[in-house]
């Protein structure tokens, strides 16, 4: 009691368990994730000549490249679809995984001044990213949208289903995106090997090529990749291809445990994070 007021004294102590995060302070802080969000999405565009138009011009360009390269020279098949419709349908969820996961491995080193002078919980930097890749996805959409029409084809009611797949590939770009993220922290070179990485990443998975040019034997190893089923979900949801549940089924499990290990391995200690001092 001083000057007949009482002091009141908060420790501050980081969780315990298998998973140290502290859901209910998750949910309190919604409306600052909100702003988070929003804030990226202002940096991102701010000062550049097309502005928005960029996530629409990415997978286009790309689509432009793989269809001559793959689809004019390999002549790789496309499933009965025409190749670029179908490389665009493998893109589209392809480039919200990426952005993802680069994003949020390099959130953290760049956020430090944030993180040193304010507390806030320490997941909504790398989680941030999801609001940008999420509005990138939906002009890619429209985009495809457009390419379809171009071709005569229209999206079945499949289609339906896409949010389901996008959640997958959501848990996965997270998980694999918030464990670099709390690497990068102590190895720097990190920021300079995850674009390679992702670069490989693609060729493992099924964007330039259907599932079924990989032997059977193989293809339960290709499954463990999360983004395998939710590509081929994609283009099963928006070409009306056959669906292969088993695929979709052991990349979700995937996507699942790249979750759950990301914010397993991510320290929730609030006034330390992989030997950044953080303000508490």
């Amino acid at each position: 009691m001083e000057n007949g007021t009482s002091v009141r004294k908060l420790e501050i102590r980081p969780k315990s368990g298998w998973i140290a995060v502290d859901w209910s302070e998750l949910w309190d802080g919604r409306e600052l994730y909100y702003f988070l969000v929003l804030r990226d999405v202002k940096v991102r565009y701010k000062q550049t000549v097309l502005g928005i138009a960029w996530a629409g011009l990415q997978p286009l360009i790309a689509m432009l490249i793989f269809t001559v390269i793959f689809g004019r020279f390999a002549k790789l098949p496309s499933d009965g679809a025409p190749y670029s419709v179908f490389v665009l349908a493998g893109l589209i969820p392809w480039t919200f995984f990426s952005s993802i996961v680069t994003q949020a491995s390099q959130s953290l080193v760049n956020q430090q001044a944030l993180l040193t002078k304010i507390y806030l919980p320490r997941l909504f930097i790398p989680a941030s990213t999801a609001g940008i890749g999420l509005i990138d996805l939906l002009i890619s959409f429209a985009i495809l949208l457009v390419v379809m029409l171009w071709y005569g084809m229209l999206p079945t009611l499949s289609v339906l289903l896409l949010p389901l797949l996008t959640v997958v590939a959501l848990l996965g770009a997270l998980g694999v995106g918030i464990w670099l993220a709390a690497v990068t922290l102590n190895y720097r070179d990190l920021r300079i090997v995850v674009p390679f990485l992702m670069q490989c990443w693609l060729y493992i998975s099924p964007v330039v090529y259907p599932v079924g040019l990989v032997p059977d034997k193989w293809r339960w190893l290709l499954a463990l990749n999360p983004m395998t089923g939710v590509i081929g979900g994609y283009r099963s949801a928006i070409l009306g291809s056959p669906w292969n549940l088993e695929d979709i089924f052991i990349s979700t499990g995937s996507a699942l445990i790249a979750f759950f290990l990301g914010i397993r391995y991510f320290p929730q200690d609030r006034t330390t994070l992989c030997g950044l001092r953080l303000t508490p």
